[in-house]
């Protein structure tokens, strides 16, 4: 019974989600909505790449500016909305780190310092990657770690047993290493 409820509640939210972003296509007034919903979320998951608060700021800036530029083609899907900012917020943080890189110039004294920036583009790519992989593996992996969701939440999400959810949660990550290692 509670099982159904809480269905039940995300179905409602997603279809309260979905009228907002319909809604915000149509008048881009009502993205202020949109912006204030998902502004934490945003912002915390940028703030744990970047190095200093004014980069997590103007990152986030840059993402909700981005989302609203891209609305008019934004395509419902049935996640929520914050799984497409974040997504947006991915590709603001590889592009940032890209554009950083080509104005570093390495040093041969600075090759200790090479780690960091290697961790950096790594993680660049891998944000990139996720983009790639397959819907549903897709989904597992932003909600399971940017979501921070559980398995069994994921499960009643998509309507699936936990063990389909392992499934997709270790092919993605399969999928992840191997093009990682190319």
């Amino acid at each position: 019974m509670k099982a159904l409820e809480n269905r039940n509640l995300e179905n409602q939210n997603k279809n309260e989600e979905r009228l907002q972003v319909e809604a915000a296509r149509h008048d881009p007034v009502r993205f202020a909505e949109l912006y204030e919903n998902n502004f934490d979320r945003v912002y915390a998951y940028i703030a744990r790449r970047v190095l200093t608060r004014e980069e997590a700021q103007d990152a986030t800036a840059d993402v909700f500016h981005r989302a609203l530029a891209g609305l008019p083609r934004f395509e419902w899907r049935g996640l929520p909305f914050i799984a497409w900012l974040l997504g947006i917020a991915a590709h603001v943080l590889s592009d940032r780190w890209q554009r950083g890189a080509r104005r570093r110039e390495v040093v041969d004294g600075d090759l200790d310092q090479i780690g960091v920036e290697d961790d950096l583009e790594r993680r660049a790519i891998l944000y990139q990657l996720v983009d790639t992989l397959p819907p549903d593996q897709r989904h597992v992996i932003i909600q399971r770690f940017v979501g921070q969701k559980s398995l069994r939440e994921i499960a009643i999400e998509l309507e699936r047993s936990e063990g389909a959810i392992k499934q997709l949660q270790l092919r993605a990550l399969q999928n992840l290493r191997d093009r990682m290692r190319v």
